[in-house]
């Protein structure tokens, strides 16, 4: 049975629902009581599992995840962070967070298979999107264009037609070009200097993930 006493994640927690069911069990069978009891140590209310599923070239992205993962589990709730080619059933989450980095404005090859492959669960449940690409410390570029509205994806709206997301976010990313392999990696050393490092707003994503954690109760989740 997996009940508040199994579920516990700390001493403080433990001794907390012990004491309170020693109470319900010694104290009057009122009707109060016995669903207390029921609700909390026969039928426990489930908590929700959600799917932190990414495609990361250098790590950037795969850290973003991890990040968004960890501070979803400090709210108590059951969350996996995978590689999108790691995943194999989804029928078991509750909702889904998406992530991809960019590179030439686009989701890597492996998050929109993902998504192509997956459509017919993902877009019945919640599910948010981000995308992690542009880096350096400027919010514009150039043409004075905001570089999260520029950046991508450019098949955002096949994305948000198939899926029908809550929130699309783009996050600034990290780039070293010595990670980088391939013809991607060729390309990456005309970079600028001022735009090679790690750029991730932590903050932001804290409290984008905090909207997350808002939003769950509202779909019905928590």
């Amino acid at each position: 049975m997996n009940g508040p006493l199994n579920l516990a994640r700390t001493k403080r927690e433990y001794r907390y629902w012990k004491a309170l069911e020693t109470t319900i069990g010694k104290g009057p069978q009122n009707p109060s009581t016995v669903t207390i009891r029921e609700n909390l140590f026969v039928h426990p209310r489930k908590t929700s599992d959600i799917l932190v599923a990414y495609a990361s070239r250098a790590g950037s992205t795969k850290g973003i995840a991890e990040f968004i993962g960890e501070k979803l589990r400090k709210n108590g709730t059951q969350v996996d962070v995978c590689d999108v080619d790691s995943v194999n059933d989804l029928g078991k989450y509750d909702a889904f967070v998406i992530g991809s980095a960019l590179y030439m404005f686009h989701w890597m090859k492996e998050a929109k298979q993902f998504v192509s492959k997956n459509r017919s669960v993902l877009s019945t449940k919640p599910v948010w999107i981000f995308s992690s690409g542009p880096t350096g410390t400027k919010p514009t570029d150039k043409k004075g264009r905001d570089l999260k509205q520029v950046s991508g994806p450019r098949e955002i709206d096949e994305i948000r037609e198939s899926l029908h997301p809550c929130d699309h976010q783009v996050f600034f990313g990290a780039f070293y070009p010595e990670r980088v392999k391939g013809a991607t990696g060729w390309f990456s050393h005309f970079v600028p200097k001022e735009d090679q490092g790690d750029f991730r707003n932590w903050s932001e994503i804290e409290a984008w993930t905090n909207s997350i954690l808002e939003a769950l109760p509202k779909a019905g989740l928590d």
